[in-house]
């Protein structure tokens, strides 16, 4: 009984959270109350991003506690995180990707060369940055970008 005494007499002990993030929440975002299913792409990337990504939602970071939580197929999914330049191989895979989310749907550029193709700029297998092939709602600058930048952009998105 010595355990159980111990854990009725420490309680829950857990970190605060990290204050909101600041910016406003993106206008697809307001109908999506607070839970968003994420779907993640990568267009061409050097899987930094990725490392970053997983890093976001390990128990470290926790994104799921804002309300984020990754989904395997984009018929599920509220949110798209694309990574790196979108290679000529990618760009209609990712269109597809994205038209076959529900509304409202919202795309995430993540890292350099998804906002501007990074150090992958004018590459002969380079069709350009995400917002060139699909529209873009939010962007992460970073590279690769932190996984605290990450969650923050996900939480601007959930708005918790």
């Amino acid at each position: 009984m010595g355990l159980l005494r111990k854990i009725r007499d420490t309680g829950r002990v857990a970190e605060a959270a990290p204050p909101r993030p600041e910016g406003d929440m993106p206008e697809a975002a307001r109908e999506l109350g607070g839970s968003v299913q994420v779907r993640c792409v990568d267009a061409g990337s050097c899987n930094g991003c990725e490392i970053e990504i997983a890093a976001a939602f390990n128990p470290v970071y926790d994104a799921e506690r804002y309300g984020a939580r990754l989904v395997a197929s984009p018929r599920h999914a509220d949110v798209a995180l694309v990574t790196g330049p979108v290679t000529r191989n990618m760009a209609a895979p990712l269109r597809r990707t994205v038209d076959a989310m529900p509304e409202p749907r919202l795309v995430v550029a993540v890292g350099d060369c998804a906002i501007n193709c990074g150090e992958f700029a004018g590459g002969y297998g380079v069709e350009g940055a995400v917002s060139d092939v699909v529209p873009v709602d939010l962007r992460v600058p970073g590279c690769p970008p932190e996984p605290e930048a990450v969650v923050a952009a996900l939480r601007r998105v959930t708005g918790r």
